[in-house]
C-alpha cells in the first residue's frame, strides 16, 4: 500500500485537535517532503525518523519519494510529537505494517535516533481531548507521557518505550505483543511544612487569610518590613480545601504545556507561583509562538503570590484584572489566539511606602519618605486593581518582646477544618465558591435585610465605594456568615468585611 493515515494530536492551547498524519509513497526522484504548516522542530523529525527507522532494524525506502502531509493543513504544528506517526506511516505505506491496524490508536512521541521513545509535552492535554471525542481511540503515548496522561478518564493510555514495542503491538496474529496500559504515579502524600502556629501574633490577618481560604477572595498585605506578610502567604495553601478531580486534572494539564513539565508526583497538590517582581507581563499572562500559559494559568486552582507588588512593571500588574474578574485569559497574537484558565487565589504583599515603616508603632523606626515619595509609590497600584481585591489588611509589626511572650496559635489542621467545612457550604448551595459569585447570583445568594441593606448603602455612600466594591464585600460577608454557620448575612458580618476594604495609609 502507498498511503498510510495515522492519527495523532497537536496542541493549541490547552485544546489538542486532531491531525491525520498521512504518508504516501511514489516513484520519483528520491526525497523526503514534509508539508502541512509544520514547523522547525516538526521538519527535523524527516532526518531523526530516518535514524531511528534503520537503526531499529527496518529497511528505509531510500529509493522512494515520500510525501508526509499533516492535516488540516492550517493547523500550525510543533514539538516532535509527530515522529512516531510519522515513523509509523512510512512502514505502513511501503507494505511492513498493516494500516489498517493503526486505526484503532492514536499516536504521539519523539523518537531518539535509535529509536528509543521520549517524553512529549502536553500528554495530559491529549488524553483529555480524545476522552472528548465522538469515538475514542487508544493513545499510544512514551512511558513517562502514559503516565501523566493516565489521569485522564474515559480513554485507554498505552505505554511504549520503545519504536519497536510499538510495531510488535500492531502485528497480526499469534506474533503480536500488547502493550501495556499505563498506570498513574501514587498521588502526592506530603504533609504541609509550613504551619500556621509558627506565626506568633497577627490575629487580625490570621482571620483575613481564613477568611481568603474559605471563600476563595483575594488578599493583599500591608504593613512594614518583618512583619510576617510572606510568612503568612506561604502557609495559605495549606488552609485551601483538597482539590476536585476537574481541578487537578485542569491544573496538570495546565502544568504539563510549561517547559518544566507535570511533576507526577504533585498530584492533587494546589500549585503555588511566586514570580519575581522583576517578571514581564508576558511572564505572567503567558505568550510566544505557540502561546504558552504564563504564571496566572499556572496558578489555576491554587495560589498566586506576587511580593512586594509595587515594584511589578505596571503593565504585568493591570494584565491581572481580566483574570481577575472571568477566571481566564485569552493570549491573542497575529496568526493565533489562545484561551487558558486562570481561577487563581491572589495573594500579594507590600509595604506601606518606600522606606516601608509609614505608620509603624516602632519607636526606634521612623518613616523618612515625603508625601509625594508615598503618594508615587501608592500609586503605582491602580484604583481599578486595587477595587479588584477583596480584602485589604494591614499587618503590623510586632515588638520583640510581645513576639516572644506570645503563646503559640492554632495549628493549620484545625483552621483547614473550618474552611472546608465553610466551603462544603458553599458548593451545596450555589455549586462554586463565594470569590467566583457572578452578579446573577448574588442577590439570591447575598440577599439582605432591611438593616442590612441600610448599612451597607450609608458605608458605600460615605466611603464612596463603586458598585465592584459593594459586591465584593457582599461575597466576603457571606463567607463570614458561612464560618459562623449563619444562615444569613447579618450587620455584624458586613462590618467585618467591610473592616477588609481599608484603604492603603496615607501619610
Amino acid at each position: 500500500m502507498s498511503l498510510a493515515v495515522v492519527a495523532s494530536r497537536a496542541l493549541d492551547g490547552l485544546d489538542a485537535p486532531e491531525v491525520q498524519v498521512e504518508v504516501h509513497l511514489a516513484n520519483g526522484l528520491p526525497s523526503f517532503t514534509l508539508v502541512g504548516l509544520a514547523d522547525t522542530e516538526v521538519r527535523e523529525s524527516r532526518e531523526r525518523v530516518r535514524a531511528a527507522l534503520t537503526n531499529s532494524g527496518f529497511a528505509f525506502p531510500h529509493n522512494k519519494r515520500i510525501t508526509v502531509n499533516l492535516a488540516p493543513a492550517d493547523l500550525p504544528k510543533e514539538s516532535g510529537r509527530f515522529d512516531l506517526p510519522i515513523a509509523l506511516g512510512i512502514l505502513a505505506s511501503d507494505g511492513q505494517l498493516d494500516a489498517a491496524r493503526l486505526a484503532a490508536c492514536e499516536f504521539a512521541g519523539e523518537l531518539s535516533l535509535a529509536g528509543e521513545l521520549r517524553p512529549v509535552r502536553g500528554a495530559l492535554a491529549l488524553a483529555l481531548a480524545l476522552s472528548q471525542a465522538a469515538a475514542p481511540r487508544a493513545l499510544v503515548l512514551p512511558s513517562a507521557s502514559a503516565r501523566e496522561a493516565a489521569r485522564a478518564s474515559g480513554v485507554t493510555v498505552l505505554a511504549a518505550a520503545h519504536l519497536l514495542d510499538v510495531v510488535r503491538a500492531l502485528l497480526p496474529g499469534e506474533a503480536m505483543e500488547p502493550l501495556s496500559p499505563a498506570r498513574p504515579d501514587d498521588a502526592c502524600t506530603t504533609n504541609v511544612s509550613a504551619d500556621l502556629r509558627d506565626v506568633r501574633g497577627q490575629a487580625a490577618a490570621k482571620r483575613a487569610m481564613e477568611v481568603a481560604a474559605a471563600g476563595g477572595h483575594s488578599l493583599l498585605m500591608v504593613g512594614p518590613p518583618g512583619s510576617g506578610k510572606s510568612m503568612l502567604a506561604q502557609r495559605l495553601p495549606g488552609l485551601l480545601p483538597p482539590m476536585t478531580d476537574d481541578e487537578a486534572l485542569s491544573s496538570a494539564a495546565l502544568a504539563g504545556l510549561s517547559p518544566g513539565g507535570f511533576d507526577t508526583t504533585r498530584w492533587r497538590c494546589r500549585p503555588v507561583r511566586s514570580p519575581h517582581h522583576s517578571a514581564s507581563a508576558v511572564a505572567l499572562v503567558g505568550g510566544g509562538s505557540p502561546p504558552r500559559p504564563g504564571e496566572i494559568s499556572l496558578a489555576h486552582g491554587g495560589v498566586l503570590f506576587l511580593d512586594e507588588l509595587p515594584e511589578f512593571p505596571r503593565a504585568a500588574l493591570e494584565a491581572l484584572r481580566e483574570p481577575l474578574e472571568t477566571g481566564r485569559i485569552t493570549i491573542s497574537r497575529a496568526a493565533r489566539q489562545a484561551t487558558f484558565p486562570a481561577d487563581f487565589q491572589l495573594v500579594a504583599a507590600m509595604n506601606p511606602c518606600p522606606c516601608g515603616w509609614l505608620g509603624a508603632q516602632v519607636a526606634s523606626r521612623q518613616c523618612r519618605c515625603t508625601p509625594d515619595q508615598v503618594a508615587r509609590y501608592q500609586g503605582k497600584l491602580s484604583g481599578p486593581l486595587i477595587d479588584r481585591v477583596d480584602l485589604q489588611v494591614e499587618v503590623a509589626a510586632v515588638a520583640p518582646a510581645e513576639l516572644l511572650a506570645q503563646p503559640e496559635g492554632e495549628p493549620t489542621a484545625v483552621v483547614a477544618a473550618r474552611v472546608a467545612t465553610a466551603r462544603a457550604r458553599q458548593i451545596a448551595r450555589q455549586g462554586c465558591a463565594n470569590g467566583a459569585l457572578d452578579s446573577a447570583a448574588l442577590d439570591t445568594v447575598c440577599a439582605l435585610d432591611d438593616a442590612a441593606s441600610r448599612f451597607v448603602q450609608q458605608a458605600a455612600g460615605r466611603l464612596g465605594w463603586s458598585g465592584r466594591s459593594v459586591h465584593r464585600v457582599m461575597k466576603v460577608a457571606r463567607t463570614i456568615a458561612d464560618l459562623a454557620g449563619a444562615e444569613s448575612i447579618g450587620v455584624v458580618h458586613l462590618a467585618e468585611a467591610m473592616q477588609y476594604r481599608r484603604a492603603l495609609p496615607q501619610q
